[in-house]
């Protein structure tokens, strides 16, 4: 193996990425936002609980916190550059939806507006605000999920800082490894 260098802690980010980037869109009182989140990790299966960090200073902060609901919606690849453009746009200067062309669709569970242009949206409710004040930290439960049914496993994106994304889509299974009881 080759020799290891000094590494930045600052910069850990980029092997730590929990997972896809996704689109976090809100809405409030007659407001609504789309936000590029790469800060979030699965809690729990049953029920299905989602942890997110959400920067106090993101106008979809205020709008999550208010009405205690969101959609993650999981952009694929494809969608890169209105995924860096969600993410350099304030909410409070345009509407998001009308900026990027995205459709917004009605949830069954929640207020806030899911996009249809995404493969998979999930619609969440906040389940536990105890470390929102210390860390930005929202715990959702999923309520309902909705997906296409094909292709199974999507093109994703993830962030690896300093403007750089990593594409994941190949597919490798070790299904037959593992106990029956560890597969879903």
């Amino acid at each position: 193996m080759t020799e290891k260098a000094e590494f930045p802690v600052s910069k850990v980010r980029r092997y730590l990425e929990p997972g896809p980037i996704v689109l976090l869109s809100s809405a409030h009182r007659g407001q609504r936002d789309i936000m590029a989140l790469g800060w979030h990790t699965m809690m729990e299966f049953t029920p299905a609980l989602v942890g997110c960090v959400i920067a106090a200073d993101n106008h979809s902060f205020e709008l999550v916190r208010g009405s205690g609901e969101c959609v993650l919606n999981l952009p694929t690849a494809a969608m890169i550059d209105t995924v860096v453009g969600i993410g350099n746009t304030s909410g409070t200067e345009v509407d998001k939806f009308e900026h990027f062309g995205l459709t917004a669709g009605r949830g069954v569970d929640v207020d806030a507006p899911l996009i249809r242009d995404c493969p998979v949206n999930m619609e969440c409710r906040l389940a536990d605000t105890s470390l929102v004040d210390r860390y930005n930290f929202f715990i959702f439960q999923v309520m309902r999920a909705h997906a296409v049914p094909q292709p199974e496993h999507h093109e994703t994106l993830h962030y690896t800082g300093d403007g750089v994304f990593m594409v994941a889509g190949e597919i490798v299974s070790r299904r037959e490894q593992f106990r029956p009881e560890l597969l879903d």
